[in-house]
């Protein structure tokens, strides 16, 4: 009689060193990229009303003007309130702000601002004064915290000629 010898099967071991490897320098590379890529937004409002609206004729509707030679905020019951035209540096955005904290003491629950802006104005420009129109830095219990101007801003096209106004009483202050 013959003997069979049956081989006793053993199952290969796996190595997963590579994939191990390549996991610990994989992970750490990818949660380091996550920082470096976050992504802000900033709501935007289109200026406009549903077909067969009519804005209150009583409602402050305040408009401020970006162009590369200034600013100009204007309201709809007194007309131009301020100029702000630009320096060397840059446009006045802390004029504007100013003129925005003594519109707000005045208006307090007015939350809503179009912000009209101009063809040559450049992005960096543009997300600068949305900033500057939505709060302001204020000082509170010995911290600084935000100040909250004119949250809701719209957005619409200034006319591709439009210049800066050269009201002198405008340009003084008056108006606020």
């Amino acid at each position: 009689m013959r003997r069979r010898h049956r081989r006793t099967n053993v199952a290969p071991e796996l190595d997963i060193t590579a994939f191990l490897n390549l996991m610990i320098v994989l992970v750490p590379v990818l949660l380091l990229g996550m920082v470096f890529s976050q992504v802000r937004m900033i709501e935007l409002n289109f200026p406009g009303l549903p077909a067969g609206e009519a804005p209150p004729a009583e409602e402050l509707r305040l408009v401020v003007t970006l162009i590369p030679e200034g600013m100009e905020v204007a309201d709809s019951r007194r007309g131009l309130i301020r100029v702000l035209p630009a320096h060397s540096s840059g446009q006045d955005f802390t004029g504007l702000r100013e003129v925005l904290r003594q519109i707000k003491a005045r208006v307090p629950e007015k939350t809503d601002v179009i912000l009209e802006v101009g063809p040559d104005v450049d992005y960096q420009t543009l997300v600068t004064a949305m900033d500057t129109v939505r709060s302001y830095p204020a000082v509170v219990a010995a911290s600084v915290v935000e100040g909250e101007l004119f949250p809701d801003v719209s957005l619409m096209d200034a006319a591709d000629d439009r210049r800066l106004a050269t009201n002198n009483k405008a340009a003084s202050g008056e108006g606020a």
